[in-house]
């Protein structure tokens, strides 16, 4: 099962998916957690480039590029070989940030960059995404505390210092995207404790087919 959590700076997804993998873990499953940009070897060097608060002259079609880059790498050498081997993968962002933040975000034509997903991220869609939605205001303060508190004010600030605007096209965008692909995409509050948009997620993933098919497998072995 390959499940991705998207969101403005600040719902609080790191926190969310660390429950989910132990979650999965407590039924006898085997997770894989990881993220974008960054989540190949890669992928690390364009994180880099892409979230520090220097780089503030990159064009959005460089940005998009990428972004994209990284994720075919990540598809190939991280995603697809751990659910060939059966594990569930979680991942912290994944191609719905590019439409949205290029896209919405951004004013790149949002069919262009589907397509563009499309080969990046050859024919690995998730078979859920979570939406965590919250106030572009609180997200914001929440996911600028966090930084400095880690001491990744400049290497991973840059969106967090885009304006006010921006991010409230962003949430915008998520909302717009999340009814064009309601199937696939299951939108949350994050207003909540951690614990009671866990008890949400949790709903939503017992709720999904594919929770259902893996549990089955699981008991056959």
């Amino acid at each position: 099962m390959f499940i991705t959590f998207e969101g403005i700076e600040g719902t609080g997804k790191s926190t969310q998916i660390l429950k989910v993998k132990e979650y999965f873990e407590s039924k006898g499953r085997e997770v894989l957690l990881t993220l974008e940009p960054g989540g190949s070897r890669i992928g690390q060097e364009l994180r880099k480039m892409l979230l520090h608060v220097d780089n503030d002259d990159i064009t959005p079609i460089t940005e998009l590029f990428l972004y994209l880059a990284d994720r075919a790498q990540h598809v190939a050498q991280v995603i697809r070989p751990a659910l060939e081997e059966g594990k569930v993968v979680l991942c912290d962002r994944f191609a719905d940030s590019t439409v949205v933040y290029q896209g919405y975000g951004r004013g790149i034509d949002t069919a262009t960059l589907q397509h563009l997903n499309e080969v990046a991220v050859d024919s690995m869609w998730p078979d859920l995404t979570i939406l965590l939605d919250i106030d572009p205001e609180i997200g914001l303060k929440r996911a600028t505390l966090r930084n400095l508190e880690e001491g990744k004010a400049k290497e991973e600030g840059r969106f967090e210092a885009e304006h006010i605007s921006f991010h409230n096209r962003i949430r915008e965008g998520y909302q717009t995207w999340a009814a064009l692909n309601k199937d696939r995409i299951k939108s949350i509050s994050a207003n909540g404790t951690p614990d009671e948009v866990f008890d949400g997620i949790k709903s939503l993933i017992e709720a999904f087919p594919s929770h259902d098919k893996a549990a089955e497998s699981l008991q056959k072995e």
